[in-house]
């Protein structure tokens, strides 16, 4: 095992003892009719995954019921975003994570962004891809003394002073409006990650992993798919309320998964 790895080296680098800001929420949700509909989808040949199904679902979510959390804290005030942009994190190889942008997400159907990922997986595969990879072997590649400084350089600059960084692609919004991460593949029943210190998001989501439980529904006990969907929220940026909104809206949108 290699301790000391390029991430280690990036995480140790980026991450400080937890601040004031976080905010952390969880719902377990009844997944069986959007199983039913993934089932019936692979059927007909169309290749799509609970990923696929949230990551549209909290896009639409974000566009339609709560475009404040649409947004990014820079100079000390928060501007709105122009495009409801999704970071999702993707398996690219044994055991190696990386993640895919989807601009717009809201403006995609569930075969258009199935599409998409595909082949951006094919593309980090090929090394033409995930750009947060190589920002990360970037800083890394930075000798230890100097790795901290320079990181606090770039997020001082691009996040605190809105400026953007040329060459790196660094800037305020650069990473989206929300990270989605399907954690229940790694055999997570539930967990709350971290809100990234150079992504300037306002909230990141995580999927559990999916599993039948004993749920009342209509004062009987019936067997049901259920899944676990935690949240961990900027309070700069995001009130109770705001969280509150948003996994109801969640829950209507999966309650027609047609409609994608």
């Amino acid at each position: 095992m290699e301790l000391n790895n390029t991430w280690r080296k990036t995480a140790s680098t980026i991450y400080e003892k937890p601040r004031d800001s976080k905010m952390l929420g969880a719902v377990e949700i009844d997944i069986t009719h959007v199983e039913e509909f993934i089932a019936q989808k692979r059927k007909e040949g169309i290749k799509i995954t609970l990923t696929h199904i949230f990551a549209l679902v909290v896009g639409k979510a974000v566009k339609h019921d709560v475009p404040e959390l649409n947004c990014y804290l820079t100079r000390g005030k928060i501007f709105q975003r122009k495009t409801v942009d999704a970071m999702i994190s993707v398996l690219i190889g044994k055991n190696q994570m990386g993640s895919v942008i989807v601009k717009d997400i809201d403006n995609y159907n569930i075969v258009e962004l199935s599409n998409y990922l595909d082949q951006q997986i094919l593309d980090a595969k090929d090394k033409k891809g995930d750009q947060s990879k190589k920002k990360k072997n970037l800083l890394a590649s930075v000798p230890w003394p100097f790795r901290k400084p320079l990181f606090n350089f770039i997020r001082w600059t691009s996040q605190d002073l809105g400026i953007i960084i040329p060459g790196i692609g660094i800037k305020p919004d650069a990473f989206g409006t929300f990270i989605l991460s399907n954690i229940g593949t790694l055999g997570l029943d539930v967990g709350f990650g971290s809100l990234m210190p150079p992504s300037n998001l306002a909230f990141v989501m995580f999927m559990g992993k999916s599993q039948k439980k004993p749920i009342v529904v209509n004062d009987e006990i019936v067997i049901r798919k259920m899944i676990s969907l935690t949240s961990v929220l900027d309070h700069r940026i995001i009130d109770g309320s705001h969280g509150g909104n948003l996994f109801r809206a969640i829950k209507k949108y999966l309650a027609e998964p047609e409609k994608l």
